[in-house]
């Protein structure tokens, strides 16, 4: 990607951010970025080139470092006014002082137990069914997934932007679109949702795509 190319991308997103963050609570970033261990190869650096729209979830998976990765994370994200989620971790949270933990579907039971600890709790929804199971859950948002096409392996048949806004739109619980989510496809949802994604963030703020 050009540096024009990404400097319009990058100004279609914050675009998107402003439209979002209109209908989204306060405390809820109206950008995630979600890392990955084979997809976002720096995290560090890419987080330090985000914003107060932002917020960063670390997905570690349980890779090597990953402690060392978030409490540099967690320096970065404070210094940027970020807000920082670690992902399936309430300890590594709590030791690195994160503002919340992101927990996949099957772990909403053990989550409410860590309600009290952390300023924010999100969760993933991969189905419709499974976000009308999180209404009344407790959570602060939930990530939809798969809104649009994606070339994640694990992505499943896109929901579509009509039918993603109106899941969206009758959700109790405030949603993220995931999926798919690049500073084109963004304003779609925008209105709506809050916006989740992972390389269409990294592939304007990431290291490998700045001289």
């Amino acid at each position: 990607m050009m540096q024009e190319d990404r400097n319009r991308a990058e100004r279609k997103l914050r675009t998107a951010a402003r439209v979002a963050g209109r209908h989204l609570p306060a405390g809820l970033p109206p950008l995630l970025y979600l890392t990955d261990p084979d997809r976002t190869p720096d995290p560090v650096v890419t987080a330090s080139r985000l914003s107060s729209c932002h917020g960063l979830v670390y997905r570690h998976y349980g890779q090597p470092g990953h402690a060392m990765i978030a409490r540099k994370l967690a320096e970065v994200c404070r210094r940027r006014h970020v807000k920082l989620l670690i992902a399936n971790d309430p300890q590594l949270a709590m030791a690195v002082r994160a503002d919340g933990v992101h927990w996949p579907f099957a772990a909403r039971a053990e989550a409410r137990r860590w309600r009290t600890r952390f300023r924010l709790m999100t969760v993933s929804a991969h189905t419709p069914d499974q976000l009308r199971q999180l209404q009344n859950a407790g959570f602060d948002a939930a990530l939809l997934s798969t809104a649009f096409p994606s070339a994640s392996p694990s992505a499943r048949k896109p929901l579509g932007p009509i039918r993603f806004r109106t899941l969206a739109r009758n959700s109790l619980v405030p949603v993220y679109a995931l999926g798919g989510l690049n500073a084109h496809t963004a304003a779609q949802v925008a209105p709506v949702a809050g916006i989740a994604a992972i390389e269409g963030i990294e592939s304007v703020f990431g290291p490998e795509n700045r001289p």
